[in-house]
């Protein structure tokens, strides 16, 4: 078997990337081999595609953290051939080949059946950004008292997971979203998917020392970090939460507790990548059903491979809006 993928490659020092022709022994060994029809392009694969060992330790290396195709090969009494699956997070793409490949090769551990209700091309527009956000409005709604009726913050809200994060909270019934954004000329993008207020993310940026702000944000998905985070739980009302799941500005957090034991506001650290296979089960079946983006058509853009080198620049400097699906077999 031969295969077309992209891959990055460590040559002179320096990590290239081209489509090149594969054998199946290229693979890794795993219980499932997958036919991939979709993938979609996130930050972290653009990190993989241009050297970052934080994410990738080892090159030859084929990124792509999500994955929808159709099993051709089982070793696990739990998939047949013909079984039409997803899989997102664990170490696809990032320390094992990924899903910027006709074929992926994985253990049956990381892999979920295709939920009714969705099409392998709708699961990818979804991909990590897209679970990640519902994951986020899933811990949300089992830990904060706030109402649908109150304003809720969604940081980051161009990219991949905050651009679903408001288009499922609007899908959700949440009538009050607030999106902040660095593009502030997308505000017509953001209204379109779901938001009803716009506003500039500098507006969130202050120097304040206080501990805690005029209470207004009823819940918070946050996907910079920094004094933006740290400003959005100064001013969560009481019984709200934070799901951080993002360090676009900052990796550090300066704050007292006040927030957290005078208002009881929870902070909620989102890890998609290994979160259990029965949440997962369940989240994914939100996005199916009750949580199904009515107007997907509008958040995504669709590339072939031989596009990716231009978007992975696009993504690394902030030009992308919303997400990248990859059709695999469109080269």
């Amino acid at each position: 078997m031969k295969f077309l993928a992209f891959v990055a490659e460590e040559i002179g020092g320096k990590i290239e990337t081209r489509i090149v022709e594969k054998n199946a022994d290229f693979l890794p060994k795993g219980d499932l081999l997958i036919s991939v029809k979709y993938s979609s392009l996130n930050y972290k694969d653009a990190l993989s595609a241009t050297g970052h060992k934080g994410v990738t330790k080892r090159y030859p290396h084929i990124p792509g953290i999500d994955a929808g195709g159709i099993v051709v090969k089982s070793n696990s009494k739990l998939f047949s051939e013909g079984d039409e699956v997803i899989v997102t997070g664990f170490e696809l793409g990032a320390d094992v080949f990924g899903g910027f490949s006709e074929y992926v090769s994985v253990p049956s551990e990381w892999v979920l059946k295709l939920p009714n209700g969705l099409s392998l091309k709708e699961a990818m527009v979804y991909g990590t950004a897209g679970f990640t956000a519902a994951l986020s409005l899933f811990r949300i709604e089992k830990n904060s008292l706030s109402k649908k009726e109150d304003e809720f913050l969604v940081t980051g809200a161009t990219g991949g997971v905050g651009s679903m994060s408001i288009a499922i909270l609007r899908q959700a019934g949440y009538k009050n979203i607030t999106a902040a954004t660095g593009k502030i000329d997308k505000e017509n993008f953001l209204k379109q998917i779901g938001a009803n207020n716009v506003i500039n993310r500098e507006a969130l940026i202050s120097d304040s020392v206080k501990p805690l702000m005029h209470e207004k944000w009823g819940s918070v998905i946050d996907v910079v970090g920094g004094n933006i985070l740290e400003q959005a739980i100064k001013a969560t009302k009481t019984g709200g939460a934070i799901a951080i799941c993002g360090l676009i500005s900052n990796n550090s957090l300066n704050l007292s507790v006040y927030p957290l034991i005078l208002r009881g506001v929870s902070l909620l650290g989102i890890d998609s990548a290994h979160c259990n296979m029965e949440i997962r089960k369940e989240v994914w079946n939100r996005l199916a059903n009750d949580w199904k983006v009515k107007n997907l058509d509008v958040m995504y853009n669709e590339i072939s491979l031989n596009e990716l080198n231009d978007k992975i620049k696009d993504i690394l400097n902030g030009k992308v809006v919303g997400r990248i699906l990859i059709n695999i077999g469109d080269n």
